[in-house]
């Protein structure tokens, strides 16, 4: 788990942009635009919740493009690509794999499964049962997978990108708090406005922009731009305030119970990815409050008046930048 870097006030004054990195995320952005319609703000997010190193969630209706935008990322970052569908029958060997006894060998041996890949897609993860869904927790949180008491590293860049469908639809299993947990953002995307509709009508099959889509950047450049997420400077000021809002969380009696001290850190990392996204070698108020829906409306559970309204809103409006 990344560690924010806190530095002098005088150190806060300088704000020199990352170019380099900064021209980089704009050719993706612009890449992943032209392949999902009108969902610029999603894009962003979820790129910066992979440069932070987290798993990202895309709760949504079926159709809309939750599963063009996971392939979409691995082909933009070059990165290696497996789609797993879940399914009520589907079982934890599926996804880890499985030892196969080799009688040429008389030995067992490990057979991996589609969870080792650099980016997988856990395709409507809530129609398994929660006994499967549970067995992506260790590659999510250690990044490998444990058989026969012998530990397998998993790729590295590793993320899983997996979508849901509304709970309210048939055939859905609830996430545990547990899992969701290790999803360091949950995005929508939602219907797209009229105009960019009639363009998804008009214009080129998703499928064959995907095949033709050529990578932009590789692993290794990926694994560079992540390291440098923990470099963007991190003020006192804004750990007050990032405390404020932890803390209004944890004592307003608007949720069920509030954000835990690894929510705090995803808070803060996915920050400081989308001040890199924007070349900011600073984390700002507003780089906060941008990233702070999507990393807090899986993790809170309203009560009374606020449910059903905007988590994450609501939170901002309820705590003053300092």
């Amino acid at each position: 788990m990344l560690h924010p870097r806190v530095d002098s006030p005088a150190a806060a004054a300088l704000d020199i942009p990352d170019d380099a990195h900064a021209q980089t995320c704009s050719r993706i952005l612009a890449a992943l635009d032209a392949i999902i319609l009108g969902k610029g703000h999603e894009m962003r997010l979820a790129v910066a919740c992979l440069l932070a190193q987290g798993h990202l969630l895309i709760e949504d209706l079926p159709g809309v493009g939750k599963t063009t935008l996971a392939h979409a990322l691995a082909r933009v970052l070059g990165l290696g690509f497996q789609r797993v569908q879940f399914t009520s029958d589907l079982l934890p060997a599926d996804i880890l794999g499985v030892s196969v006894y080799r009688s040429d060998r008389a030995r067992f041996e490990f057979q991996p499964g589609p969870i080792f890949a650099q980016l997988v897609l856990a395709d409507e993860i809530n129609r398994a049962t929660p006994k499967t869904q549970s067995a992506l927790l260790e590659a999510m949180e250690e990044q490998q997978v444990t058989a026969d008491g012998v530990s397998h590293p998993l790729p590295t860049p590793f993320y899983v990108v997996a979508t849901r469908n509304p709970s309210e639809q048939a055939g859905t299993f609830a996430l545990p708090e547990s899992q969701l947990d290790r999803f360091l953002m949950q995005i929508h995307l939602g219907y797209p406005d009229a105009a960019q509709e009639r363009a998804l009508l008009t214009g080129v099959d998703r499928r064959t922009l995907l095949a033709s889509q050529q990578p932009l950047i590789d692993a290794e450049m990926l694994l560079a731009m992540q390291r440098a997420v923990p470099d963007v400077h991190v003020s006192e000021a804004l750990l007050d305030y990032l405390q404020a809002l932890l803390a209004h969380s944890r004592e307003s009696r608007d949720f069920v119970a509030g954000l835990s001290p690894r929510g705090g850190l995803a808070l803060l990392r996915a920050a400081q990815a989308w001040a890199l996204l924007h070349g900011h070698s600073g984390v700002h108020p507003d780089d906060l409050q941008a990233v702070l829906p999507a990393v807090v409306s899986h993790r809170l559970v309203p009560r009374g008046t606020l449910a059903g309204s905007d988590i994450g809103a609501a939170l901002l409006e309820a705590v003053p930048v300092p």
